[in-house]
């Protein structure tokens, strides 16, 4: 299919009667370049974006590049060590498995069944099994349908991250329906396993469900999902309790057998008492391990002296099971536990439940290891924790019990995140001015802080990754205990980690949540800031209908409360969207309005940015001497007041009027320009966008080798900062496939 990248853009171009020379202005690429394209030049994943946008292919463009040659993603969960019993459910799937289905649709198997019954440990038991049945390799989503404070996964979200592993990049914000038909492109001649653990409903998971029968769908969930009828013919199977010998089993592998020949009437008596739940007998078995001087019976004992309503469950006592671990706690363990129930994100670090409990990390460090030796808590990482959900339910509903200072301990929670991610962004991107007046964090609230050399933005960078599902949810939960001012500010503060990320569901997503905020405080001028985000994000995404009409909201909201220095920028943001819509007197008339204002604030960078885009405005007219006159003269106020993240932007729109006049000598010399000053601002990805240019360049000059050497550098670059999409583009060119000669979108 990549063959055809070419031929998909001729057809699309013919059909909105666009000339080579206006699809390639539109590109801001030359038309030779085009025409190499349409011929059977392989573009760089940028260019076929930009292609894409420019066209309003809503995606296809993308899949016809990126399909014929997805990576192999194993994203399976580790299966759990020690499993045992359910071997009629596995010779059961095993036989859907192999049986053959429908040739038109894929085969789908829904487990289904009670919390703590073992769905998600049989489905990953099962998929590893059959892992050499799908060579193109497994997919795995946890879509959160039972979580008691985090909303279930949204389908839009799920389908971007299942794309991005499968090495198609996700433009801008299209709906469910075109990420969905994205997604049955991406897996159309792919033979994958596809597991969706923790499902909330058939309308969660439809969109989910590939078009082929070459794939096969795991789901387990604790609904029936009917309306999986609807869509094909499912093979279902419902999973209850484990037999009694079964229990029996499960207990002597965690007990040892000698442990469990001694008393096997009390064996028994503990496995019923247990529901014979794979989640609750486990506790169980633990519990009696870690109290070695109690016989069995004892704690059958202890257990029909406490009987407690079920959880969820009939006839059984897994309150009292989990229970029995809370009581050999240490006060701190003891404490932490129910707090850890409100936090609403798929983990939590050491440190910030420190801050969650107001407690020293020290402290918090070895409440959290013996929460883990429990098996109350699971390590999923170096200092990162998450739940088993029942557990997780059983903790929520202590807290709503016992936790008394609910409010202040969130408080404490989202401070945390907001101060640290202020400190990590500072790092990132040091010569960035923030201006935002923060609530000093409260007594006993530590935030984290990196170092302000590369190994510390490269480290802040890696928290920030790691700490990205948790946003949004934090954001939620701040706004849930009406802490309307932490939810506003830590998107805000995001800022600097989405431009370079580029997350764009969570992008627009916490915006949406801080809009809300801002809102419910009646503060018109945080909410100009966030809707001048919000449109900035949309324009960078190539969403520029949406984003006019939201920079049109910004305007007007910081017009009311009379925000001169906020208007000034989303003037300037409404600059930069005229000139991506080709409307030059619109980008001028903005451009104008912002510079008078930064002039009056006497905001030099801001009045070189306005500058830059009078350039742009210059290039769109076609007087290209004019638009580097003007550029240049921005180029030079930006080195006057030492702005190096406002000489990049400088420098690439230079280099684009070069390109645009063919004039590659003089485009490689900016481009060597870009990547020292981009080495010296520390930022990476700058750097690795100019190195991987500059071999575009030099292929155009004819200097092949030092092309390889220059995408070799940007290649690096990528592997150091895990950006895979950049590597990926890099090692497509060094393989063979010629270069891309212009930026993609938000490269201003």
């Amino acid at each position: 299919m990549v063959e055809n990248f070419g031929r998909h853009v001729r057809a699309l171009r013919t059909r909105h009667a666009l000339s080579l020379r206006g699809l390639a202005d539109l590109a801001h690429i030359t038309p030779g370049y085009l025409s190499k394209i349409e011929n059977g030049r392989l573009p760089s994943v940028d260019m076929a974006r930009t292609l894409d946008i420019a066209l309003g292919a809503n995606g296809s463009l993308l899949a016809v590049l990126t399909v014929g040659r997805l990576p192999r993603p194993a994203q399976l969960p580790l299966a759990m060590s020690g499993f045992v019993g359910r071997e009629p459910e596995i010779r059961d799937l095993t036989a859907a498995l192999e049986r053959p289905t429908d040739s038109r649709v894929p085969l789908i198997i829904a487990v289904d069944g009670p919390p703590g019954a073992g769905k998600t440990t049989l489905a990953l038991h099962f998929a590893h099994k059959a892992i050499p049945r799908f060579p193109d390799g497994q997919l795995y989503a946890d879509l959160r349908g039972h979580s008691p404070h985090d909303r279930p996964a949204r389908p839009e979200e799920v389908l971007a991250d299942l794309l991005r592993s499968l090495g198609v990049p996700v433009a801008g914000t299209a709906d469910v329906e075109q990420l969905a038909a994205l997604y049955r492109s991406a897996l159309a001649e792919r033979r994958m396993l596809i597991v969706l653990d923790n499902a909330a409903d058939f309308a969660q998971i439809e969109p989910l469900l590939p078009g082929t029968a070459r794939c096969a769908v795991i789901i387990t969930s604790r609904e029936r999902l009917s309306g999986l009828t609807l869509r094909a013919s499912p093979h279902r199977l419902t999973l209850g309790p484990m037999s009694e010998d079964e229990s029996l089993a499960l207990l002597t592998t965690v007990l040892g057998k000698e442990r469990a020949d001694r008393e096997p009437a009390a064996l028994a008596s503990l496995a019923a008492r247990c529901g014979r739940l794979p989640l609750a007998l486990r506790v169980a078995a633990e519990r009696a391990v870690t109290t070695p001087d109690y016989d069995l019976r004892d704690l059958v004992s202890e257990l029909d002296s406490e009987r407690l309503d079920v959880l969820g469950v009939e006839d059984s006592d897994v309150r009292t099971v989990f229970s029995w671990s809370l009581r050999r706690l240490d006060p701190d363990a003891a404490r932490l536990f129910p707090l850890l129930g409100l936090h609403p994100g798929p983990q939590i670090s050491g440190r910030a439940a420190a801050a969650f409990a107001g407690m020293p990390h020290t402290f918090a460090r070895r409440a959290t290891a013996r929460l883990t030796h429990a098996h109350l808590l699971r390590a999923v990482g170096r200092d990162r924790y998450t739940f088993h959900d029942l557990i997780r339910d059983y903790a929520a509903e202590l807290a709503d019990r016992e936790v008394t200072d609910t409010p202040a301990a969130v408080y404490r929670l989202v401070s945390w995140y907001l101060h640290s991610t202020t400190a990590a962004t500072h790092v990132l991107a040091p010569f960035r001015f923030d201006p935002m007046a923060k609530d000093e964090p409260p007594r006993g609230v530590h935030p984290l802080g990196w170092t302000s050399d590369d190994a510390g933005a490269l480290d802040a960078l890696r928290w920030c990754d790691a700490e990205l599902p948790n946003f949004v949810p934090i954001i939620q939960l701040a706004m849930d205990h009406g802490h309307f001012k932490l939810a506003w500010q830590l998107p805000i503060v995001l800022w600097t980690y989405l431009l370079q990320r580029r997350p764009w569901a969570i992008w627009i997503r916490s915006h949406e949540l801080a809009r809300q905020a801002a809102q419910a405080l009646g503060d018109r001028a945080a909410e100009g800031w966030v809707v001048t985000n919000m449109a900035e994000g949309y324009r960078r995404m190539g969403e520029l209908e949406q984003a006019s009409r939201l920079y049109a909201e910004a305007r007007q909201l910081r017009s009311d409360v009379d925000d001169r220095y906020g208007l000034a920028w989303a003037l300037a943001g409404s600059a930069f969207l005229a000139a991506d819509l080709r409307d030059d007197g619109q980008a001028q008339e903005f451009a104008d309005e912002a510079t008078q204002i930064f002039v009056q604030y006497k905001d030099i960078q801001g009045q070189a940015l306005c500058l830059m885009t009078r350039g742009d405005v210059l290039r769109l007219r076609g007087d290209l001497d004019g638009g580097l006159a003007l550029c240049a003269l921005a180029l030079g106020m930006m080195s006057d007041i030492a702005s190096l993240e406002g000489q990049v932007h400088v420098l690439r729109k230079m280099v684009e009027i070069h390109l645009a006049r063919r004039d590659f000598n003089h485009a490689l010399a900016l481009l060597d320009n870009t990547v020292v000053t981009s080495r010296e601002l520390r930022d990476r990805w700058a750097q690795a966008e100019a190195l991987t240019r500059r071999g575009d360049v030099l292929i155009e000059l004819g200097r092949r080798d030092e092309a390889r050497a220059s995408w070799q550098q940007a290649l690096a670059l990528y592997d150091e900062l895990d950006d895979t999409t950049g590597s990926r583009s890099v090692r497509e060119l060094l393989a063979g496939a010629l270069p891309a000669t212009a930026a993609g979108p938000g490269s201003r």
